[in-house]
């Protein structure tokens, strides 16, 4: 017991007593974590560690947030036709992007506000990430440069770039995320304006202002964007550009013709536009029109295996999760984001096995009853 004492009040003395409980918390995160076994606890146990306002910031949606709940009921709606007597004693998850191998098809989407959620923000992202050997597409409005999170992750990263009014600081940001190791360029089409975040903006005065270091001051978004603009990425950019935010199957028509890399079908974690469709009942007709000549990623809503088999299937090369990861931040930090994955990971290699999909390649619409 004396040794437990002194231990204590070596501890408070070196680091503070706010240090301790916040050492103390970590190890019981830590413990917790692997104690969480499906991302639906994720949620739960994220919503008693993470603030009344960042919690509202990365769960809120846009207007009545019809949209969002529809991101998540669409996939329920979706049945699994299984097939038995068919060998899955071997799967293999692997997918090519771009001349990168994922070893699954699932990344980590760009968002913002991470520091919000945990104190080690966009790092503790970019760490548990590289853990889990996920792709991280790092956000635009990171709280740090896209060069510090890049060097923190020692696995593959990818850039979700605005393109900001001014077009200087663009190209110089292009070229920075290029050259900090970035393999891709995500570039958000569906935000001439932000949305209507009812509930983001009532709990916003709960937060402080953050630093945006990748954005040139908080008038960013540029509603003159068009076609054009694209074109002129495309003629400096040296990694592969793709289009984040598309829905209309007309404008995936567009975007092949434009010679864009890819497609994320995406409505923005349903914070623009409230009441257009859940992405996973956008993404068929997108991917029809694309007919395989680009690849097509899918984002919003996903939170079992199982949807990440259905998105597959109807036509998705690969998908990205969002809120999913910031619970496990919140939670536990890194090792919360690598669990997050690993979770979704094994889930989705079950769902294989159950439907008798021992391949990618053997996922097709069949899957779908």
């Amino acid at each position: 017991m004396p040794r437990l004492r002194s231990r204590r009040n070596f501890l408070l003395s070196a680091f503070g007593l706010g240090a301790v409980e916040q050492l103390h918390a970590q190890v019981v995160a830590g413990s917790e974590v692997d104690g969480l076994l499906s991302l639906f606890d994720f949620e739960a146990a994220a919503h008693t560690r993470i603030s009344h306002g960042a919690w509202e910031r990365i769960q809120g949606g846009a207007a009545d947030e019809i949209t969002l709940r529809w991101n998540r009921e669409a996939y329920d709606h979706i049945r699994l036709k299984p097939r038995v007597l068919v060998d899955v004693s071997k799967l293999d998850t692997r997918v090519k992007l771009f001349g990168q191998e994922l070893p699954f098809p699932i990344l980590l989407a760009p968002t913002g506000a991470q520091r919000f959620v945990h104190p080690d923000g966009e790092l503790g992202v970019a760490r548990g990430a590289a853990a889990a050997n996920a792709t991280l597409v790092i956000s635009s409005s990171a709280s740090m440069r896209v060069e510090e999170i890049a060097r923190a992750a020692t696995g593959p990263v990818w850039f979700q770039l605005y393109v900001q009014r001014d077009r200087g600081f663009t190209r110089d940001l292009v070229q920075r995320a290029e050259g900090a190791g970035c393999r891709a360029l995500c570039v958000t089409v569906d935000s001439p304006t932000f949305g209507a975040r009812n509930r983001e903006n009532r709990a916003k005065g709960e937060l402080p202002e953050r630093e945006l270091p990748n954005l040139k001051g908080k008038d960013y978004l540029d509603p003159t964007l068009t076609w054009k603009d694209i074109d002129w990425l495309r003629g400096f950019a040296r990694t592969p550009v793709l289009l984040k935010g598309i829905l209309n199957p007309e404008d995936a028509t567009i975007a092949v013709r434009s010679g864009v890399a890819g497609i994320i079908v995406s409505n923005h974690g349903a914070r623009n536009l409230d009441t257009v469709p859940a992405t996973i009942d956008a993404l068929p007709l997108v991917a029809d029109k694309v007919a395989g000549r680009i690849p097509v990623l899918v984002d919003g809503g996903i939170r079992r295996g199982t949807d990440v088999i259905k998105a597959i299937a109807r036509g998705a090369s690969a998908v990205q999760i969002g809120r999913p990861y910031l619970w496990g931040l919140g939670v536990a930090g890194a090792k919360g984001v690598t669990r997050v994955v690993e979770v979704l990971r094994k889930e989705f290699e079950l769902a294989m096995a159950l439907t008798g999909r021992p391949t990618i390649a053997s996922i097709d619409k069949s899957v779908l009853w």
